[in-house]
Order: C-alpha cells, then sequence, then structure tokens
C-alpha cells in the first residue's frame, strides 16, 4: 500500500480550464484594438470649403421657379399654410359668433329695461333722458308721424326741475303725485301740439332760421332780459329749469314757429291792423281808432294809452314794442309790429330822459287751438302711455 504525504500538495498555477478562457480574452482585445486603429485610419478628414463654395453649393439646392412652374410652387406653398389659416379662420369664426351673440343680448336687455321704465315706469331719470336722446322712442303718433319720447321728458323735466328746487314740492307726497301727473298731463298736450303745429308749418311752408332765433335773442339780451351776461343767464337756466342754453333755444324756437304759424294763417288780423293803419295815415284820430279796434281792453278805454313811463328795461312789454318806441320820436307812430301773440301799432306820446310816455292799438292773434283743433277732428293722436 502506498503511503501519501500528511502534507497536501501546493498549487503552483491556475487550472488549465481558466487559462484558455484568459488566452481567448486577450487575443479578442488585441483584435479589437488592431480594428478600431484600422478604421481611425481609413475615416476621412472634413475639409473646410471656402464661403463661396457654400454659397454655390446652396444656391443649387433652392429650387428654381420659373413661369411654367410658379403655379405648382405658389399651390405647395399655400397647401403648407393651410395647416396654420383653417385652425385660425375657424378660432376667429367662433369669436365673432360669441361676440355677436353676447351684442344682441345686451342690445335686448337694453331695450327691455329702456321699455319698461318708459312705458311701464314712465321714469324720469337722467339715463332714461339720455337714452331718448339717442334712440327715437315714442310716446305717441299723429297721423303717419311718431311723437319723440324724449320730446315730453323734456317737458316733464323742467317742470319738475323747477318745482323742486325753487317751490320746495315733495312730489312722493299724495299732493306732490296729483300736481306732478298734471304736469305730465300738460306736457303731453304741449308736445301733441307741437307735432300740430309742425304738421301746419310744412303745409304752409313756414319756418323759423337760425339767423331769426338769433335776432330774437339778442333784442332779449339789449333789454337785459336774459341776465347782465351769458355766464349768469346759463346760471339762471341751470338753477331754475335744469336747462343748458341750447335747451333754451330750443324751446324759444319752437314758441316762434308757433306763432308765425298763427300770423300766416290768421289772414283777419293781418287785414284789421293794415286797415287801421291806413285810417292813422288819413289822419284819423289815435285814441279813438284805439278805443274802436284794440283788443287790450285795459288800455282801450283810455284811448290806447299805457298809463306809465316805460324805458328800455321795461318787462311788462313785448320787447319789439320796446325797441319800435324808442325809434320814434314824440307824436310819430309806427308802423304794424308782430310780437308774436298778435300785431300792435304805437304812437310816442313824450319822452323824459331815458322814459318814454305812449299809446297803442293791439290786434290779438286767434289762439293755435284754433287751427290746432281740426286737425285733432280729423285724425286724433294715440298716445302710448296712460297718465291719469
Amino acid at each position: 500500500m502506498k503511503k501519501f504525504s500528511k502534507k497536501a500538495p501546493i498549487l503552483s498555477g491556475k487550472p488549465k480550464s481558466a487559462k484558455r478562457k484568459t488566452r481567448q480574452l486577450k487575443k479578442h482585445m488585441r483584435s479589437a484594438a488592431a480594428v478600431s486603429k484600422n478604421l481611425v485610419a481609413k475615416r476621412p478628414r472634413l475639409r473646410r470649403e471656402k464661403p463661396e463654395v457654400v454659397l454655390e453649393q446652396a444656391i443649387e439646392v433652392v429650387p428654381r421657379i420659373t413661369n411654367e412652374t410658379v403655379a405648382e410652387h405658389r399651390e405647395e406653398v399655400l397647401s403648407s399654410a393651410r395647416k396654420y389659416i383653417y385652425p385660425l379662420r375657424h378660432s376667429s369664426h367662433r369669436i365673432v359668433i360669441i361676440s355677436v351673440s353676447l351684442f344682441a343680448a345686451v342690445v335686448i336687455l337694453f331695450f327691455s329695461y329702456c321699455a319698461l321704465a318708459l312705458y311701464k315706469f314712465q321714469s324720469t331719470s337722467g339715463f332714461i333722458y339720455d337714452a331718448t336722446q339717442v334712440i327715437p322712442f315714442p310716446v305717441g303718433r299723429v297721423g303717419s308721424h311718431f311723437i319723440s319720447y324724449e320730446n315730453y321728458l323734456f317737458e316733464v323735466r323742467h317742470y319738475i326741475h323747477y318745482y323742486q328746487t325753487q317751490q320746495q314740492v315733495n312730489f312722493n307726497s299724495r299732493s306732490g303725485k296729483q300736481q306732478l301727473n298734471q304736469f305730465r298731463q300738460q306736457a303731453i298736450t304741449e308736445v301733441v301740439d307741437n307735432e300740430y303745429i309742425d304738421q301746419l308749418a310744412r303745409q304752409n311752408k313756414v319756418n323759423v332760421s337760425d339767423s331769426q332765433l338769433d335776432n330774437e335773442i339778442t333784442l332779449l339780451q339789449q333789454q337785459n332780459r336774459l341776465g347782465s351776461n351769458n355766464k349768469v343767464f346759463a346760471a339762471v337756466l341751470k338753477d331754475f329749469w335744469g336747462w343748458s342754453t341750447s335747451d333754451f333755444k330750443r324751446e324759444l324756437k319752437q314758441q316762434m314757429l308757433s306763432q308765425a304759424v298763427v300770423s300766416k294763417l290768421d289772414t283777419s288780423a293781418h287785414q284789421k291792423a293794415q286797415s287801421i293803419l291806413d285810417q292813422i295815415h288819413t289822419g284819423s284820430d289815435f285814441a279813438s281808432l284805439a278805443k274802436q279796434y284794440s283788443d287790450d281792453t285795459p288800455t282801450s278805454t283810455n284811448g290806447g294809452a299805457y298809463g306809465f313811463a316805460i324805458d328800455r328795461a321795461n318787462r311788462d312789454i313785448a320787447p319789439q314794442v320796446v325797441n319800435a318806441l324808442f325809434a320814434l320820436r314824440p307824436g310819430q307812430t309806427s308802423g304794424i309790429i308782430n310780437t308774436g301773440t298778435g300785431l300792435e301799432i304805437v304812437k310816442v306820446d313824450s319822452v323824459s330822459g331815458g322814459e318814454v310816455q305812449a299809446s297803442h292799438i293791439f290786434i290779438a292773434f286767434n289762439s293755435a287751438s284754433t287751427y290746432i283743433n281740426p286737425l285733432k277732428a280729423k285724425e286724433g293722436p294715440h298716445i302710448y302711455i296712460h297718465v291719469v
């Protein structure tokens, strides 16, 4: 039996399989290094081209557009842009629809509110009045012509302003409400009559020009009937009536138009005045003619004498008459003076300082209702609000 040493043999190296794998790994690493070296050696170097060459190469790439290919290129550009245009167009279309819808809703709400405020509650607020100045809401109709609601509010508001600020009337009280309803009814009557006057003016070709209006205002200013200056006059209008100067001109022009229409239609008054003037020119006694023909009863019994001294600022006499008196000498007689309410002939009896003593013969015009009432009987007005 063979004996073994007690000591184990010492391993002096790796096993054969491990050595084999190590040799193969080193071989593969040497092969990879060689391949990498070959690839680096074969890679071409980049050349830095000159700018002129690069530009020529870029131009060659750009497609050439000719008359034969322009349509094709245009369609190509447009087709590439449509993908951006269509979404924007669709979005703009939606924005337009939404905007129009919102605007229509606001308009409907606005008109609904105004209709309720005007025709149901009969509001006279500043907002509603401003709305009627922009939008011609009708308060009634005369024939084929509508009466503006703004005209009605114009009259009612200056009544309210005067009595609230100058008379301290409380329109929320029972008596104040009754008084306000009376004002409303007066205003309705006034705007209806003004519409008939406008019809008569159109039919008879009567109008009041801006120059006539300015002349009337100048005459009133010269006699200090509109305050000492324009600033004072504007302040008085604002405090008493809530008017501006243009509002005053509007009211005065309508008044002058009514007077001009009546003057044109009342031919008998003109004939009577002319007959009296002819008699004066033939030597008839002025006082006797005044007693016989004058429509001013208080003075006719005194031979037409006013009975008091008249100065330039006298407001008891029409401004046209005052203007005529101070253009005459004692004993002289005027021509026929149209005061708007009638025709007058005046005579200066004496002059003392800045005052005159005078006499007059007054021929009154017919009332405007003389010409309006037949029109109302023929075709009455239609009012859209109910005033108790």
